[in-house]
């Protein structure tokens, strides 16, 4: 099963290609008995449709939005009702993780994978939803540390280093190549 990756108007890279593009349509591929489509292919206008895999998104800076608009807000089951489902916490609903200031966009979480453990998706949202705030504790610990490492105690050297190769891992991320790159001359081979 396929789910869309990417929205009509949304500009990306298409890496086979080599250029930036926008999205102009998102075709979804049906086959007869399946509920979801099979394939979803994307529309760029650069002659045939691509894959997902084939596309990136413009790499943001994730200190520009700072992560406060990131909340936990409750959507409704559609499948379930409330008395279908006592045992949940919220019954009825599943927690959906927004990270957009507007209200979509972020992390959700299937119907039947809820219902495997309600406790243990209830807690995943909430540290999700809490990642910001952690990141950014993290920065600054690992910044107090880079200050003044003398002053601190060898336990907060340990955890400042093991914060410095978390907060690597999230933020050294591969992106599409810039302008600026693509325009350099590539590096010559010597024989």
């Amino acid at each position: 099963m396929a789910r869309a990756q990417f929205q009509k108007g949304q500009k990306v890279w298409v890496e086979c290609v080599g250029a930036w593009a926008q999205i102009e349509k998102v075709q979804p591929v049906w086959a007869k008995g399946f509920e979801e489509p099979v394939r979803v292919t994307y529309d760029v206008g650069l002659g045939r449709e691509f894959l997902g895999h084939e596309l990136l998104l413009p790499a943001e800076d994730p200190a520009a939005n700072g992560g406060e608009s990131w909340r936990l807000m409750r959507a409704r089951n559609k499948w379930q009702t409330a008395d279908d489902t006592p045992h949940h916490p919220y019954p009825g609903t599943y927690p959906v993780v927004v990270t957009d200031k507007a209200d979509w966009g972020g992390w959700r979480v299937p119907g039947a994978e809820y219902d495997r453990d309600p406790e243990q998706i209830e807690f995943q949202a909430r540290l999700i939803a809490a990642a910001p705030k952690l990141m950014a504790l993290a920065e600054r610990m690992v910044a107090a540390v880079d200050d003044s490492p003398e002053d601190a105690p060898p336990e907060m050297l340990a955890m400042a280093r093991d914060a410095r190769t978390v907060l690597k891992s999230v933020t050294d991320v591969l992106a599409a190549p810039t302008e600026a790159s693509a325009a350099a001359p590539a590096p010559s081979r010597a024989a």
